[in-house]
């Protein structure tokens, strides 16, 4: 076992050159690898490089029952941040991605535009969509940037944009009832219930700057409701409380988007959010399990792991 071992581990020969020199068939080599592992007479180490946080990925797969996680360095500066966080979901997309697939995408994400900046061209998603899951029609001044989010994946990536062309909240339930029998946006909201995987960001209850400009936003007032109601957090304006349970508010009747029920249908949901101010609101979208993939950073996955796991 030892010899065969040695031959095989540190010396590099393969099994047909340990076959041929001892004159042993390659099963008994096969068999013989296999025992010296399980007598302990081989063992295996692998060095982590600097920059990757595999245990704090494997904690938080198995804590909240994850498909996969990526931890980055990000800084604790919040530009850099959002950067830093654009970054490592373009290239879990370049990574990921499959022809025809049917991708859908959230408005009014920071650390997705960035994704956007960061991504190389090419045809990872030749033949599929890209679904906009949740309306991008704001302000004027920051309208056209959330508005072709879609369009502008759908480019990079070789595939279609469906788009949603309509505000992401609206003033009533029957504004939004109203807006929902236009063609375009009904084309678009069909196109929910076939979605391979979403990209959406996590909100906290304080909306960002791109956010609270665009005129997609309830009111303070209103937070302040969500906030008594036990909201820690959104995604896609859909609020849940610190359990992950979402919030029964009628002022969900205004939003024009995808629904709970639906986006957690959609085998591959990515979450792509960080920043201790976020941590509850993560804290709750995992244990809700409205997400399946977690793209974060070191010190918010730290701040999980030390507060939040069950």
């Amino acid at each position: 076992m030892a010899k065969v071992a040695r031959m095989y581990y540190i010396q590099g020969i393969r099994q047909q050159g340990i076959t041929e020199r001892l004159q042993v068939h390659q099963s008994t080599v096969s068999r013989l690898l296999k025992r010296a592992r399980e007598a302990n007479l081989v063992r295996f180490s692998v060095t982590t490089p600097p920059g990757i946080f595999s245990k704090l990925e494997d904690q938080l797969i198995t804590s909240f029952a994850l498909k996969d996680v990526v931890v980055v360095d990000g800084s604790s500066e919040e530009e850099t941040l959002v950067r830093d966080l654009g970054a490592a979901t373009a290239y879990y997309l370049e990574t990921t991605t499959k022809p025809g697939t049917k991708m859908g995408i959230s408005s009014w994400s920071r650390s997705l535009f960035a994704m956007l900046d960061a991504l190389h061209p090419g045809d990872y998603c030749k033949g599929g969509n890209v679904v906009q899951i949740l309306g991008g029609v704001g302000n004027v001044g920051v309208q056209q940037e959330a508005m072709y989010l879609a369009q502008r994946l759908a480019t990079v990536i070789g595939a279609s944009a469906i788009l949603l062309q309509a505000p992401a909240v609206v003033a009533s339930a029957e504004a939004r009832r109203i807006l929902s029998r236009e063609p375009l946006v009904r084309q678009a909201v069909e196109s929910f219930d076939n979605l391979d995987v979403a990209l959406v960001g996590i909100g906290s209850m304080e909306p960002s700057r791109l956010l609270a400009s665009s005129g997609n936003v309830f009111s303070t007032e209103e937070r302040a409701e969500l906030t008594r109601l036990g909201a820690v957090g959104d995604i896609c304006f859909r609020y849940f409380d610190a359990q992950g349970i979402p919030i029964k508010s009628s002022l969900m009747q205004r939003v024009i988007g995808i629904e709970p029920a639906t986006l957690k249908s959609v085998e591959r949901v990515v979450g792509v959010a960080g920043g201790k101010k976020k941590s509850q609101a993560i804290l709750g979208a995992l244990r809700g399990g409205w997400i399946d993939v977690l793209i974060i950073d070191r010190r918010t996955a730290e701040v999980l792991v030390t507060e939040g796991l069950p």
